[in-house]
């Protein structure tokens, strides 16, 4: 991970967002997939243990890995295994690949899926089948995995699938509300890809889910799925796009709806077992931790922040105005923190840019000549939208930069057009893949001389 520390630096309130990139180093480093494996999982004695738990090794191992932080976890295991490893499949997205020794990578689209996205599924959909009753499948698992592990149900084309993923995301509709619809048109998610293996499957999950709820991550191929079709004929009403989805998607969960195609799964395998091993929390804490280490007050306002981006970003700058200027809830100096998932709907034509990019863009409001002051809002992947940046870093002197630029911020947050306006105030945070994916975190430097 490369951050554009010099460029964020160039100008400011310099001590706060020094301190605000260390903490962000220090959210993301805990978080790291490899790491996370390294801690879970064990094997001793034609043993394999996660957790705790023992699984005795009577024949093959497969690995199937889906998401962003696919390969780091495939590494790790490839690592633990060693000769133990039969071989397997990850699938992540494109720039992210790492060089695995007995897994094939595939590259795919994210967080648009493409042909790649339906032939890693494929894959994974032969590779499961493989698996025999005295063999292990694990299943490496993580943010972005609905995407990039996607093959539809017979009768919807990818492209009616990317159009319905495309509406979806420009709803506004939550992460989870997105995938409820996702597993009811798709072959693997909702507890089908389980549905096909004989022998002992073991996921290990990092979450990118606000609450961590299983059924939701990487739209819960492994797992039990306590949504139905009526679900999805519902989120697709309330957001207004069930007119516009194409008449495949329709037909498909108008069969559901009568009961002529199957639902998800709904019970529990005895074959399956799940665990996650890695969160925001982890981030979150990792990140207190450290600031306590420095010698700061640091408190963690929630791990399951949801809302408008631009909104959610008016609340916590309240809270930071109020901290400054009469030392309640909390007394400056203080470290801020919060970990989940925003959103931003998008009416018509929109600029390019992110729900942290716009959170970012909108704090400057509140922030604004709070000196010593510094606020950090990122998605732990390394990528923020359709963009290279991963979020944005503000201080007290961003808006008054932005109105020398003449930029009007409000005309940009009305177009989403964020990355172009931090981009002038050189406030986008620039990281490149960070191989993790544990939902958005947020940290902000209150009141530091």
């Amino acid at each position: 991970m490369k951050v554009n520390r010099d460029e964020l630096l160039s100008y400011g309130d310099v001590t706060a967002k020094e301190i605000v990139l260390t903490l962000m180093e220090e959210a993301i480093k805990s978080s790291d997939p490899y790491e996370a494996v390294k801690r879970a999982l064990k094997m001793k004695d034609d043993k394999l243990i996660v957790r705790g738990k023992e699984f005795p090794i009577k024949g093959r191992i497969y690995v199937l890995a889906f998401g962003k932080a696919a390969c780091s976890m495939a590494k790790a295991v490839e690592e633990i295994l060693g000769d133990k490893l039969e071989g397997g499949v990850a699938v992540t997205k494109y720039g992210y690949a790492l060089p695995l020794k007995k897994l094939k990578v595939i590259e795919a689209g994210h967080p648009i899926p493409d042909e790649n996205s339906m032939k890693g599924a494929l894959a994974g959909v032969e590779l499961a089948k493989k698996v025999d009753k005295d063999d292990i499948l694990l299943v490496l698992i993580s943010g972005g995995g609905s995407a990039l592990f996607c093959l539809p149900e017979d009768g919807i084309s990818l492209e009616d699938k990317i159009k319905t993923n495309e509406l979806l995301l420009k709803s506004g509709a939550k992460i989870y509300e997105i995938n409820t619809v996702r597993k009811h048109v798709s072959k693997v998610k909702g507890g089908k890809l389980a549905k096909l293996v004989k022998g002992t499957l073991i996921s290990l999950i990092l979450s990118d889910v606000v609450g961590d709820p299983l059924e939701a991550i990487a739209s819960g191929p492994t797992v039990k799925d306590p949504t139905t079709f009526e679900d999805a004929y519902r989120i697709l009403k309330v957001y207004g796009i069930w007119d516009k989805v194409p008449e495949s998607v329709k037909r498909h969960i108008e069969k559901g709806l009568k009961g002529e195609v199957e639902e998800t799964l709904k019970e529990d395998l005895p074959n399956v077992y799940n665990f996650i091993i890695g969160s925001v929390s982890t981030a979150c804490e990792s990140a207190k931790r450290k600031a306590e280490e420095l010698g700061l007050k640091a408190y963690i306002l929630t791990t399951t922040l949801e809302g408008e981006a631009k909104d959610v970003a008016l609340a916590l700058g309240s809270i930071i105005e109020e901290a400054y200027n009469r030392n309640r809830p909390f007394k400056k100096p203080v470290v801020l923190i919060a970990g989940g998932e925003t959103t931003v709907t998008i009416l018509g034509k929109a600029g390019l840019g992110g729900p942290n990019q716009e959170i970012a863009l909108s704090i400057t409001r509140k922030i604004s000549g709070l000196r010593g002051t510094a606020v950090l809002a990122m998605d732990t992947d390394g990528t923020d939208g359709p963009t290279d940046a991963a979020g944005g870093l503000v201080d007290s002197y961003t808006l008054e930069i932005l109105k020398k630029e003449g930029i009007d911020i409000e005309e940009y947050l009305a177009t989403h057009s964020t990355y172009d306006a931090l981009k002038k105030a050189k406030a986008l945070l620039i990281t490149g893949p960070t191989r993790t994916n544990v939902n958005s975190i947020f940290i902000a430097v209150i009141g530091v001389e």
